[in-house]
């Protein structure tokens, strides 16, 4: 019998075992930005000597254009979470907090910090049954995508956030290999004098948090910033075998170059232990909804995930407009993970086990070009760009059970060697032909390359080594009238493509072995028109936005832990989303976001392995709705600040019902809860301390918070817990 290779893990580990690396890696993110080598001679101040005195706007974005606009001057749909909402009342727990105030977003929490969680923009992303599809993220410039389209946000650290952007819709191509669009997060400048603070959350189902924070100035000149956020978070779980633990850490060192560029360094790094209480039926939801599933007990199903990541990013002005920027990353992430395959299923010849081992390090860098100067005696800028990006990843699967005994590292049922590399070139202008009017234009030419070495050939086993490569390229255009100085009317069209990831590529409906070479990457094209507008009491946007896709990627078959896909022959995507925030009176504000999304196969497709089908095969008809989706989906918030330094906030969210199978023959129900959170700011004993409480579900409702699409077992859904409550309390302490 094979077993696991010397080095490698007997079983999957527990928290007692998991260990600490969150220091080794603050400490090498440290040292790769050695104060001698980066601080700026005194009075420097990073900006070009020759540029004009800055100006202040009001709403800066970055992500559509790549360098910093006014958002009533950028023809895409971009918006601006501010880091004052991010933390406002918040445990600062998951992403899913802050980002549904954004039309066109949803963020799912799953209760399940094996899966992540689980995010759309505009429809796309919300077949992923794990992690994140069909949307490019960042941090501080740095990818948390991999060049295959998949990426996660657990390692994303909220609390050193100063905005998160999000980009949807055609604009979000000039990305590369993603659809729906582009979320990026920011991190803060220090404060102007350092700043240590600490926190502790409680709350239902044995929620604890705590965090540090320590943020200072830096360089000779003081007008950098050294941030580092420890991050120690341990839950109960809602559900019956959700348990998690989660360590995060994260250093970043901002500054000036000597030479009058800037740079920023950041390293984080997260170690992550979860059990899986996979979903439910609808026969079990009407039962006990804490329960977890019969095969989440039976073979104890988990996973961990460790993960180190240090990132570079410089910015240089040349002279003469021209400037230049670089990105480099590289990182390594570690996953072990227990499935529920039954055992009869693992013993046929040519299945892969079920427990996995996946070792993964990626790396990458970008380098761009930018000018800016005029043309026909009107403000042009041109940047032109090259990205590459690589994933190399060890995959092993045992079967998870040795004897009578289940749930444990067994025999070796697969070894492979696993490589993507992405290679993208584009080009972006941005032209202001008159006074009112802006142009904006671009293309991107992705390359994406995938090859898997089969390291366990056996009689029984043939060799599955194979490669497979896509290219596309993805033009955009983009046209803003600014009408007033308030109010900008915008329209943009472009096409876009997503590949399957390497996860999706792994296992074939045929029932044979090897990369599923049948599944071809998605081609979208895409089209929409808005406006956005703000005064001094209220700010505004609308969307109208349309959307085909050819080959949509769709999952065919979700069993056991392991999930095959297929393509849909095309698909229609077209909604509004509606956003309006601003001041009732001096003591009140509200902010809310409403989405209309239709989202519908347009022709029959047949869920099959590979064509021709065979005659039992489903076809699915079109029309029907693509599953995962919401076709209504609201937020609001009131705020009251009777006080400078209180606030309360009623918080409030709609959901339409969602298919969960692409037949359409089941679906969660529509829900509506209210949250009620209440914050205090004050100073004593001379720390700034900072209290809040919430009450989530605040009338106990029963919402699924999300759906597994397509389970092969019937177990779609994931309750969301009823009433809950969370308590916090932090106290800082100024070196003035």
């Amino acid at each position: 019998m094979n077993q696991p290779q010397p080095g490698r893990m007997p079983d999957l580990p527990r928290s007692l075992l998991l260990p600490r690396r969150v220091p080794l890696v603050l400490a090498l993110g440290a040292a790769l930005a050695s104060p001698p080598l980066l601080a700026a001679p005194a009075g420097q101040s990073g900006q070009d000597a020759a540029s004009a005195d800055p100006v202040t706007l009001d709403h800066v974005v970055v992500t559509a254009t790549r360098q910093p606009s006014d958002d009533l001057v950028v023809p895409a749909a971009v918006d601006v979470v501010d880091g004052r909402d991010v933390r406002l009342a918040q445990p600062r727990i998951n992403l899913s907090e802050s980002v549904q105030r954004i039309p066109g977003v949803v963020a799912r929490d799953r209760q399940n910090y094996a899966q992540d969680q689980q995010i759309s923009i505009r429809g796309f992303g919300a077949r992923a049954t794990f992690g994140v599809r069909g949307i490019r993220m960042y941090t501080d410039g740095i990818p948390a995508t991999m060049p295959d389209g998949q990426g996660q946000v657990s390692h994303f650290l909220l609390d050193a956030a100063d905005r998160i952007e999000v980009l949807r819709g055609p604009f979000s191509a000039l990305y590369g290999n993603a659809s729906g669009g582009v979320i990026s997060l920011f991190t803060a400048d220090a404060p102007v004098d350092p700043f240590l603070r600490g926190e502790y959350v409680t709350g239902s189902d044995g929620l604890r948090r705590g965090s540090l924070s320590y943020h200072a100035p830096w360089g000779a000149d003081g007008e950098g910033s050294f941030l580092v956020d420890l991050v120690d978070l341990d839950t109960d779980g809602y559900r019956d075998h959700s348990a998690a633990s989660r360590r995060q850490g994260q250093m970043v060192l901002k500054g000036a170059l000597g030479t009058g560029g800037r740079y920023t360094v950041l390293a984080n790094s997260i170690d992550l232990e979860a059990d899986d209480p996979q979903g439910l039926t609808r026969e079990q939801l009407s039962g006990d909804r804490r329960a977890a599933s019969d095969g989440a007990w039976t073979f104890d199903t988990r996973k961990t995930v460790r993960q180190d990541q240090v990132g570079l990013n410089l910015e240089q002005a040349l002279g003469g407009g021209h400037g230049l920027a670089f990105t480099a990353y590289t990182g390594n992430r570690e996953t072990t993970q227990m499935l529920s395959i039954p055992v009869f299923v693992q013993q046929r010849p040519l299945h892969g086990g079920g427990a996995i081992d996946l070792d993964r390090d990626y790396f990458g860098g970008d380098l761009r070009w930018r000018w800016e100067g005029d043309w026909l005696d009107r403000p042009f800028s041109l940047t032109a760009g090259y990205s590459h990006e690589v994933s190399d990843e060890r995959r092993l699967g045992f079967e998870n059970f040795i004897g009578d005994r289940v749930g444990v590292i067994g025999a070796l049922r697969r070894d492979e060697d696993n490589q993507v590399t992405g290679r993208d070139v584009y080009v972006q202008a941005d032209w202001a032909p008159a006074e009112r009017w802006r142009v904006n234009v671009g293309a991107r030419h992705s390359r994406i390359e995938f090859e898997s070495r089969d390291r366990f050939v056996t009689a029984a086993n043939p060799d599955d080594s194979g490669s497979l490569e896509y290219s596309r390229t993805s033009p955009v255009i983009g046209v803003l009238y600014r009408a007033t100085p308030t109010l900008s009317l915008y329209a943009n069209a472009g096409a876009g493509f997503e590949t399957p990831t390497f996860a999706e590529l792994a296992y074939r409906s045929d029932g044979l072995s090897g990369l599923n070479s049948n599944l071809d990457p998605a081609r979208s094209r895409n089209a929409e028109v808005g406006l956005r507008g703000r005064n001094e009491r209220f700010e505004y946007s609308a969307a109208l936005f349309h959307s085909r896709t050819e080959d949509e990627i769709v999952v065919a078959a979700n069993e056991g832990g392991r999930s095959t896909y297929a393509n849909a022959e095309e698909s229609r995507r077209q909604g509004v989303e509606l956003a309006l925030a601003g001041e009732l009176a001096p003591d009140w504000h509200f902010a809310t976001a409403y989405t209309y999304l239709d989202a519908e196969y347009a022709d029959d497709f047949a869920l099959c392995g590979a064509p021709p089908c065979a005659v039992d095969d489903l076809i699915i008809q079109g029309g029907r709705n693509i599953p995962g989706l919401a076709k209504h989906f609201a937020w609001g918030q009131l705020r009251w600040s009777p006080l400078a330094d209180t606030d309360v906030m009623l918080e409030g969210r709609f959901s339409d019902r969602v298919w969960v199978n692409d037949d359409n023959t089941e679906s969660a129900p529509a829900y509506a809860s209210f949250d009620l959170a209440a914050e205090r700011r004050f100073r004593w004993a001379g720390l700034e301390w900072r209290g809040f409480a919430r009450i989530n579900n605040l009338f106990d409702r029963d919402v699924i918070g999300s759906v597994i699409v397509n389970e092969g077992n019937g177990r779609y859904y994931e309750p969301a817990p009823g009433r809950n409550w969370m308590i916090g309390l932090s106290a800082g302490y100024s070196f003035r």
